[in-house]
């Protein structure tokens, strides 16, 4: 299966201390033509001040599901361990009728432990949040079909990470698109893992679309020849973040001008 080249901007919800900025940011976004608009899932900037100003994800979606009309959105990605899966499910669910079925539910096992820490989750080790994952998406893929009224679509579960023993595994049986954070050569090798678990699981590992950010340093050229060199690999869904207050677009609109 060949998917088209798509492009997504990550709008940081921090350091923004007026929701106003955000707004304009999708906003923006959306008028250049990008084709989803992501935030993230976490509750403390995780560059610049610490304790800058910070927004709510899941909140923040239900808002852009209302002020957008043609990109889809998401979170790159949510945090498995804050919500329990089948109220993460119904969240979604409510979420993508409010977007008219725009929705992509990206999901990992959570690494940030501030956020843990000051909001009263048990961080745990990296194994047991990924064996958590594991233990909640059959939960929410049962809960979507339990749902009244049901989602508007099969909505596309997104599954960030590239662990080779038990994150990969999890994209092979239940991930619609596979959000890696790898260099080419890496990513190179991850597919090929991949691959052996999807092989496992009965499953054309081309049925699953590849994502990946890319990194901005203001160079444009630079940008596009990563760009090039990373869509040569199979990589499809093509992201860039921006962070506040500012939420300078410019990598944005070279990608989008790249697109074609």
């Amino acid at each position: 299966m060949a998917f088209p080249i798509r492009i997504g901007v990550q709008i940081q919800p921090q350091h923004a201390p007026d929701y106003s900025l955000i707004r304009d940011a999708v906003l923006r976004a959306e008028d250049l033509g990008v084709d989803i608009v992501f935030n993230w899932d976490h509750f403390y900037p995780l560059y610049g001040d610490p304790d800058g100003a910070h927004f709510e994800c899941w909140t923040m979606l239900g808002a852009w599901a209302e002020q957008t009309e043609r990109v889809e959105i998401g979170a790159l990605v949510t945090c498995n361990s804050y919500r329990n899966p089948d109220l993460l499910a119904d969240m979604a669910r409510t979420v993508d009728h409010i977007s008219g079925g725009r929705l992509i539910l990206g999901i990992g096992a959570g690494w940030f432990e501030k956020d843990y820490d000051e909001y009263g989750y048990e961080f745990g080790t990296k194994g047991s949040r990924i064996g958590d994952l594991g233990e909640a998406l059959p939960r929410i893929t049962s809960r979507f079909e339990k749902l009244n009224p049901r989602p508007t679509r099969h909505i596309p579960m997104m599954i960030g990470g590239s662990g080779e023993k038990k994150t990969l595994p999890l994209v092979a049986q239940y991930a619609d698109v596979w959000h890696g954070f790898n260099d080419v050569e890496t990513y190179r090798h991850k597919t090929k893992v991949l691959a052996g678990y999807c092989e496992d699981h009965g499953r054309d590992p081309d049925t699953i679309e590849r994502s990946a950010g890319i990194p901005f340093t203001g160079d444009v050229e630079e940008l596009v020849r990563t760009a090039d060199a990373i869509s040569a690999e199979g990589v499809s869904l093509i992201t860039v973040g921006t962070t506040g207050p500012d939420y300078d677009l410019t990598a944005v609109e070279a990608l989008c001008r790249w697109r074609g």
